[in-house]
C-alpha cells in the first residue's frame, strides 16, 4: 500500500538520539522523507519531531542544558504559536509531559518556531517536499501513568543528573503522579507539581492531537471518501 493512500502520519517517543547514526535511526529518517514526498499529513511528538526535522534539513544534538523530564515547564507560544491552527483553544502559557535528552539546534528552512521554553525549542511547522509537518517537542500523548512509568524506568539515571534527590523521591514522584490519574483534580498535588490547565484537563492536554487531526487528517479522509 503506498503511503500516499493514508490520511496523516505520525510519530511519537523513542530512546534513539538521532546524532548516534546506525541502521535503525537511517531507516526512520527515510520514512519520514517518505512521508514529505508523498503530501501525507504528518505530525511528530519528541523523537517523531527530532526524526522530521532532521530528514528536512534540520539538525538535533544532545541538548547543553541538559534533560527535560516530568513537565515541560513554561511552554511559551510565539506570536506565530498564538495565531497556528495547532495551538487553537490552548493556554498561551503550559506544561506538558516530557521526556527528552536532546534538542533542534536548527530547524529545517521555512520553518516557523510555534513555542519554546528555557530548555529549548517546544513546537514548530514547516512545508517540506509535498508535506505539511506540526510537531511538538514534548508528549501531549502521555498520561500522568506514562510518566510514572518513565520516572521507575530511567531511576538512578534520573537521580544521578540531579532531577531528583534520591530514589525515594523519585518513588513518590511516581506515587503521587498515579494519585494524579486517578484523581486529575486533585488541588494538593497539581499546586504541588505546578500544573495548570494544560495539563488539570485532559481535553486541554490533547488538543494538539485533536486540532490537528481535524484540521489536516480528517479533511483529507473526506477527500478520499
Amino acid at each position: 500500500v503506498s503511503l500516499a493512500n493514508y490520511d496523516g502520519v505520525t510519530i511519537t517517543g523513542s530512546a534513539l538520539n538521532i546524532y548516534n547514526g546506525g541502521g535503525a535511526i537511517e531507516r526512520q529518517i527515510e520514512i519520514a522523507r517518505a512521508v514529505f514526498e508523498a503530501g501525507v499529513p504528518f505530525f511528530g511528538s519528541c523523537w517523531g519531531l527530532q526524526i522530521a526535522v532532521t530528514a528536512a534539513g534540520g539538525v538535533v544534538r544532545k541538548n547543553p542544558r541538559g534533560r527535560e523530564f516530568g513537565f515541560a515547564r513554561r511552554i511559551l507560544l510565539s506570536e506565530a504559536g498564538r495565531a497556528h491552527p495547532l495551538f487553537a483553544g490552548k493556554p498561551a502559557v503550559f506544561e506538558a509531559p516530557t521526556i527528552h535528552r536532546d534538542d533542534i539546534e536548527s530547524l529545517p528552512p521555512g520553518a516557523v518556531t510555534l513555542a519554546s521554553n528555557d530548555l529549548g525549542l517546544q513546537a514548530a511547522a514547516f512545508r517540506h517536499g509535498r508535506t505539511t509537518f506540526w510537531g511538538v517537542q514534548y508528549h501531549p500523548e502521555y498520561d500522568y501513568i506514562d510518566i510514572a512509568a518513565a520516572a521507575e524506568r530511567y531511576g538512578k539515571t534520573l537521580v544521578d543528573e540531579g532531577l531528583f534527590s534520591d530514589e525515594a523521591a523519585l518513588h513518590d514522584f511516581a506515587v503521587e503522579l498515579r494519585q494524579l490519574q486517578s484523581q486529575p483534580a486533585d488541588t494538593a498535588l497539581l499546586w504541588k507539581h505546578g500544573l495548570g490547565p494544560a495539563m488539570a484537563s485532559e481535553a486541554v492536554r490533547l488538543l494538539e492531537i485533536r486540532n490537528w487531526l481535524e484540521q489536516q487528517v480528517i479533511p483529507r479522509c473526506q477527500d478520499h471518501d
